[in-house]
């Protein structure tokens, strides 16, 4: 009777295993270690000398939370196992770790149990497991087929100037970049740091790279509803939400854009007005975590810089490559807004009420972000040579997973450089999913409620 009670209780206290979403996290986090051992190797760095663990640590981070925000330009100092490394954190960070998992076992042809679909459906942001294999192997399908076509574009452009080799390697590590958000490019050769500035005025380069990053940032849920339904009126109501904010957000980028650094020497001014047009597009296109620069972020209007802090913290859509606040959360709330302006209690979109439990969750996530944000631009400028602005336009930049910056990231003291590398991967596994995950998995009931009291608002 002793010994059953002593295996028990032994049983009781045996070690119990990881939640699916306390697993992302932890599997985002051994994947960065991993890419940070391998970048700090010799061979990794194009001098054959270590870059040290920080810096390493850094750049793993900033590939595989697909942010882009680098410490040095990614052609100069990483060898070509380096810029392989960096770019299979990126894919591995875009498409998902789980992704990733499911191609092996696609490969090998092995079963996938209970617990990998779970994580699946939760890396997924799927509400249940029903049919989570089948969605899987439509998103590594479509995500490599997307990334092909996208590489083949680029090839055949850069190909006539820079010859095949070249243009191949350009081709492929740029559409996976763009397709999975990160904002790394390897175009140091010909202008380190200045990103797509030296392809400004290029159509087939600048569009071809958005049509990718909005692709990518779309979400895997609302492709697989589009191939499947192919008509806007027998959409969910989550995905024409998708489609209707991810357009009214790059339009308005794209008009405010224009608008604010039309006549701005430094930016759009010394252009035509269709290389305007065009530039103002991939500015709008790319502040939505994208993080490829086509005009110095650095030279951009006070009002330009704001605005575009803006569509960073926004980000693209759930589910997806890119990072922040997300569209759907941002719509929430402006739908949210408007319905207390007009004395209503409800927010409804399409038809449909939105429970208010999901409002309260989107009203949570911005707070959240918001506080976090304003922390980390007071926290970087304390501690850098960075004024205000340019320090939140960091902070922003890696919350939301965007990678531009103002110039400001090689001036970054040691602790800044660690609190945006904190910042990157909150960015990327989710703020909401790690207080959820780690901080309140096991909350309490509420067992009594205090009587109501009015307060003064607004």
């Amino acid at each position: 009777m002793k010994i059953r009670s002593m295996l028990y209780s032994h049983w009781l206290r045996r070690p119990k295993a990881l939640s699916p979403t306390k697993t992302i996290a932890v599997a985002f986090a051994v994947i960065i270690l991993a890419g940070a051992l391998l970048l700090d190797l010799p061979a990794a760095s194009r001098s054959g000398v270590s870059c040290g663990f920080r810096p390493a640590l850094f750049t793993a981070t900033s590939a595989t939370c697909v942010t882009g925000l680098v410490l040095y330009d990614t052609w100069t100092q990483w060898s070509g196992f380096g810029q392989a490394v960096i770019l299979g954190l990126i894919e591995i960070g875009g498409l998902g770790f789980m992704s990733a998992a499911a191609l092996v076992v696609f490969v090998l042809r092995k079963r996938i149990g209970l617990k990998q679909r779970m994580v699946m459906a939760q890396a997924l942001s799927l509400n249940d497991m029903e049919g989570v294999v089948r969605i899987q192997k439509t998103l590594l399908i479509g995500s490599l087929s997307i990334e092909a076509i996208g590489a083949l574009i680029l090839t055949v452009r850069f190909w006539p100037e820079y010859g095949f080799v070249t243009a191949l390697k350009w081709g492929v590590f740029h559409s996976v970049s763009a397709f999975c958000n990160a904002g790394f490019d390897i175009l140091g050769s010909i202008a380190p740091g200045g990103s797509m500035i030296p392809f400004q005025n290029d159509p087939t380069v600048l569009l071809t790279l958005c049509a990718l990053i909005v692709v990518g940032g779309l979400g895997f849920l609302v492709w697989q509803e589009i191939w499947e339904k192919r008509r806007f009126r027998k959409l969910s109501v989550y995905a024409r939400l998708v489609l209707v904010a991810t357009l009214a957000l790059i339009l308005t980028g794209w008009v405010v854009t224009c608008l604010l650094e039309w006549n701005n020497p430094d930016t759009l001014g010394a252009m035509n007005w269709w290389q305007k047009l065009l530039n103002g597009l991939f500015q709008s296109v790319t502040l939505r975590t994208a993080g490829f620069a086509a005009v110095d972020q650095g030279k951009l209007t006070g009002a330009g810089k704001g605005f575009s802090m803006v569509l960073m913290l926004i980000g693209g859509s759930s589910g997806s490559t890119a990072g922040g606040l997300k569209t759907v959360t941002f719509f929430v709330l402006v739908l949210f807004a408007w319905a207390r302006a007009r004395g209503r209690s409800s927010v409804c979109v399409f038809s449909r009420t939105v429970p208010q439990s999901q409002v309260l969750d989107a009203m949570t996530i911005a707070m959240l972000m918001t506080a976090l944000a304003v922390f980390g631009g007071v926290f970087i400028s304390a501690t850098s040579p960075i004024g205000f602005t340019d320090a939140l336009f960091e902070a922003v930049s890696a919350l939301g997973t965007v990678g531009l910056s103002a110039g400001a990231t090689g001036s970054l003291s040691i602790p800044a450089q660690i609190l945006i590398i904190i910042y990157m991967y909150f960015g990327r596994v989710g703020v909401l999913t790690i207080s959820l995950g780690f901080l309140m998995g096991d909350r309490a009931q509420e067992r009594f409620h205090y009587a109501e009291t009015s307060l003064l608002i607004g």
